[in-house]
């Protein structure tokens, strides 16, 4: 099974930012996303990117930028203006969809999932 790998997480005081990576190797997905995990909380979506067209959760809109720079390229998170809130472990996940409405932070099925990277944001 295909596995993505992340990179960039780190320690970062509010007001600052972050990039995370995600290296998909020996396979192209057309549909891929970060989500993050905060202990004692469900996982939950913040960006995913389908063919260019990309899709944010409320909570980071304006703050956070997914890009994909094209087929075996890594998949980025550009993180600005951090906030204590953000602090979670941050997953890369990648899958093929059939359609657009099913590349979303909404549902986090059927996606091939990373190890995580641990970003944490100090007030």
């Amino acid at each position: 099974q295909v596995q993505p790998v992340e990179s960039g997480g780190g320690s970062v005081q509010a007001g600052g930012s972050l990039r995370l990576s995600c290296a998909v190797s020996g396979y192209d997905f057309n549909c891929m996303g970060w989500f993050r995990q905060a202990p004692g909380k469900e996982r939950e979506g913040v960006a995913t990117i389908y063919r260019g067209i990309t899709t944010y959760a409320d909570s980071v809109k304006g703050r956070f930028t997914i890009s994909h720079d094209g087929a075996k390229m890594p998949l980025s998170l550009q993180m600005n203006s951090l906030k204590p809130d953000d602090t979670a472990m941050y997953y890369c996940a990648a899958k093929n969809v059939w359609a657009r409405q099913r590349c979303s932070p909404v549902s986090a099925d059927d996606y091939s999932w990373g190890q995580g990277t641990q970003v944490t944001v100090s007030s």
